[in-house]
This record gives structure tokens, sequence and C-alpha cells, in this order.
């Protein structure tokens, strides 16, 4: 899998007030943005897990404690009538 790397300027007082480093914050950028991505179905699970550098399994586990609901792209085409 080839990859490109990103370069975004983070304010220091931004991880100051986060109580971070950079790589720990660089992390959790990752899984925001693919869990974000993924809620709002411009990824599919296994595409955002790949962006937040996990499995499938323990992306959608890890939902959970961004209060996102794991299947509810599925869910809707089921209640659509698509499934």
């Amino acid at each position: 899998m080839s990859s490109r790397q990103l370069v975004i300027d983070v304010p220091e007082a931004v991880l100051l007030a986060e109580k971070t480093d950079e790589a720990s914050f660089a992390r959790e950028l990752r899984m925001l943005a693919a869990v974000k991505l993924y809620e709002l179905g411009r990824l599919s699970s296994g595409r955002a897990a790949e962006l937040a550098g996990m499995s499938r399994v323990e992306f959608l586990l890890s939902l959970g404690r961004y209060k996102v609901f794991p299947l509810e792209a599925e869910l809707q085409d089921l209640e659509a009538g698509r499934g």
C-alpha cells in the first residue's frame, strides 16, 4: 500500500492545551479524521481503518468512544430497502 505524507501546521498552544506531544496528537488527528469521514459516509470502514492505522475490526470497535454507530451506512441501506 502506498501512501502520501501530508503536513499541517498546529499551533504550539493547541499542543499545550491538549497536554500532548506531536506524535500523540498526530495519531489522534488521524483517528478523528477517519471517524468523521466514515460517519459522513465518505470513507468505508475499511478505508477509514487504513487512515486510522488499525484493523477494520479495531476501528469499528473504537467507534463507540466517539459516539458513532459502527454500521450506520448499512443500517440506512436496510431501512431504505436497498439491502
